[in-house]
């Protein structure tokens, strides 16, 4: 296995970056989601998404990480958002996504990326979702704790804020 390469995301990456996503996604919270969200949770739909993402000129970070020429990861963070019915921002810059595949865990190719879109020691938050133990323990290597908010998000997942 080569190197990752972190580096900028690109218009061109939004196939791939849907790819990491719904694949994170099922690997993640296929326990959790009803068979029926896949229904409509699809590779093309995210493309989609991430080709409008990409397209909007929207102020944050926006990392990719590459081995071997294949797409293992994103990151994005920017402005901590307002959003209804959950909690007010209480630091400056939010992490708004991370996400590897399962078979890059434990490479450090998830840290490359929390570094390369919230470099340590920024203050910043992020909503992680309570029954994903693994990515909290990670967020908490990193130095972010709970700080007791919380919602339910209209997937049914509860949501802890994490700050740093």
């Amino acid at each position: 296995m080569s190197e990752p390469l972190v580096r900028p995301a690109v218009l061109d990456d939004a196939e791939a970056i849907a790819v990491v996503h719904h694949t994170a996604w099922v690997q993640t919270y296929s326990d959790l989601l009803p068979a029926d969200h896949w229904e409509s949770d699809t590779v093309e739909r995210r493309a989609q998404q991430w080709h409008e993402r990409l397209s909007d000129d929207v102020p944050g970070s926006f990392s990719v990480a590459v081995v071997d020429e294949q797409m293992v990861g994103f990151a994005r963070a920017g402005a901590a958002r307002r959003k209804d019915r959950v909690p007010p921002p209480v630091r400056p810059d939010e992490l708004w996504a991370l996400y590897v595949l399962s078979e890059r865990h434990g490479t450090g190719i998830g840290a490359l990326l929390l570094d390369a879109v919230l470099p340590p020691p920024a203050p910043a938050e992020l909503w992680v979702a309570d029954a994903n133990p693994r990515a909290r323990r990670f967020y908490a290597k990193h130095g972010f704790t709970p700080d007791g908010a919380r919602f339910t998000d209209d997937r049914n997942f509860v949501l802890i804020r994490m700050v740093r």
